[in-house]
């Protein structure tokens, strides 16, 4: 096992390589992170060009965040298998060839690939991030660091839906594509240039029996909410039960594995990170709240369009005051963090969350834009002032060795939790106003029928989310100094105390 991390200067500063590796890292990964709702705003769209209703239009976003969920396991693997620089160019040239393939694509199935491609490359940028920031970061900076990453898992998706429209109110949903080609490329040499190597190496083989257990089981799952919305509209290809089945076995299966593996350090995905109070506590939270932002942001954009006929450009715009504030208040947070700590800001961050949704669930066929926005505004600061913490809290809890193992479970699960949240969103709107217009109800007031539904199920989430933010503590002692082997992950951080 080889190292090859910088040392940190005496007064915390990053040095200038440091601060040019982390810099890159975070450009191009925003701009992957990016295209994870671009198309929300393209449903539409895409349902008139390419014969995609809602239930299947949606997998442009939730096969995206399925493939990243299937992916992201192994990445903390293959980080410390193969380096940051390897990894890295490896990326930015998936992401590159799938953006390369969506603009070309002739139809639906060959933009559904060229989506898996782009995933394959954004699943490894975030947990790359992450375990670089971590490694290379003092303590003391974490917070601040955190904040500008938190511009890039929040902000980047909120922005998503303002860039696609504009683009589809101008020229051809190929352009989303296109746009972000050359910038990928950039991204991409600019990286062979300045990104070196970080962190320790080991040399221990993957195990690829837990591959696809790792897929079957998260995908089951996922697949399981969408067969829901297919069923309820008479297009399911098989029993909904099947996929939850094959999931739910695939996913115990995949665990079983890692806790056998993870004895000899050989996991492909080392849950050793849950014996962690903190880091189990913020990964939950993350999750839900995840769940409830992916979900938002994919039936927002589509009640706008079909139900208040807005444009695309005009949809757009309804997102950005939330993404702008997201990205104005997250170094803000950052710095709030390392000198108050986390509880500070995740319980009046729930809040905000909880009550953007609600505010949500007042929508009407004949609803203001206003509305929209103000729900939405609310609900990101909200998320700008949660995920911050809870992501710094998390990894800080963790010894170094476990920092990409931490890192890729939490990308994991929010992935899956974006995932699940888009397809159970989308599901419940397809089955509500599906009944409501089987039953004669006019088809603007069955969608917003639905999508009320799904505003009210994501209240109910966010009120969990903001009963687990009230048992969130700051660490009561720095442990950077504590080496790997002198005590266990759940001894660093006593969250719950």
């Amino acid at each position: 096992m080889t190292s090859t991390t910088a040392a940190h200067p005496s007064d915390d500063r990053l040095a200038r390589t440091d601060l040019t590796i982390i810099a890159t890292l975070i450009v191009a990964t925003f701009v992957v992170i990016l295209n994870e709702t671009v198309m929300s705003v393209a449903l539409p769209v895409l349902q008139r060009d390419l014969g995609a209703d809602p239930t299947r239009g949606q997998w442009l976003t939730t096969i995206f965040m399925l493939t990243m969920a299937v992916v992201i396991p192994l990445t903390g693997f293959l980080i410390q298998r193969f380096g940051t620089r390897t990894m890295y160019l490896a990326a930015m040239t998936l992401f590159a060839a799938g953006t390369a393939l969506a603009v070309v694509a002739p139809g639906f199935s060959v933009l559904l690939g060229a989506r898996v491609i782009q995933a394959l490359g954004t699943a490894i940028m975030l947990p790359l991030l992450m375990t670089t920031v971590m490694t290379l970061v003092p303590e003391t900076r974490r917070g601040v660091m955190m904040g500008n990453i938190s511009v890039v898992i929040a902000v980047a998706p909120a922005l998503g839906p303002t860039l696609s429209g504009f683009i589809l109110d101008h020229w051809h949903w190929r352009w989303i594509f296109g746009v972000v080609l050359p910038i990928a490329l950039i991204a991409l040499v600019v990286g062979a240039i300045f990104v070196r190597p970080v962190g320790d190496r080991t040399s221990e083989p993957v195990d690829y029996a837990s591959l696809p257990m790792a897929v079957f089981g998260f995908g089951g799952l996922v697949y399981g909410l969408v067969a829901i919305g297919e069923a309820a509209k008479g297009e399911a290809s098989m029993p909904v039960w099947i996929p939850f089945l094959v999931g739910g076995a695939g996913l115990a299966f995949f665990v079983l594995r890692q806790l056998h593996l993870q004895r000899t350090d050989r996991a492909l995905l080392d849950l050793r990170v849950f014996a962690s109070p903190a880091f189990t506590l913020a990964i939950v939270l993350m999750v839900a709240a995840m769940a409830t932002m992916m979900g938002t942001f994919i039936v927002v954009p589509y009640f706008a369009q079909e139900v208040l006929q807005l444009s695309p450009s005009a949809t757009g715009l309804l997102m950005l005051p939330g993404g702008l504030l997201m990205g104005l208040a997250a170094p803000l947070i950052g710095r709030i963090y390392d000198a108050r700590g986390a509880r500070i800001l995740v319980i009046p961050g729930t809040l905000l969350i909880a009550s953007g949704v609600w505010l949500l669930t007042l929508v009407t066929s004949g609803a203001s834009a206003w509305l929209l926005v103000g729900g939405q505004t609310v609900l990101c600061l909200g998320l700008a002032a949660t995920f911050t913490p809870l992501m710094t809290l998390s990894l800080s809890s963790l010894t170094p060795r476990l920092y990409s193992h931490g890192s890729a479970v939490l990308g994991t699960l929010q992935q899956v939790a974006g995932a699940a949240g888009t397809a159970l969103f989308i599901t419940i709107m397809t089955v509500v106003s599906t009944a409501d217009q089987d039953a004669g109800v006019a088809g603007p007031d069955a969608i917003t029928n639905g999508v009320r539904t799904v505003f009210y199920c994501a209240g109910a989430l966010a009120l969990v989310v903001v009963a687990l933010g009230l048992l969130v503590r700051t660490p009561k002692e720095s442990d950077a100094a504590v080496p790997d082997d002198e005590r266990p992950a759940r001894e660093k951080v006593d969250a719950l105390d």
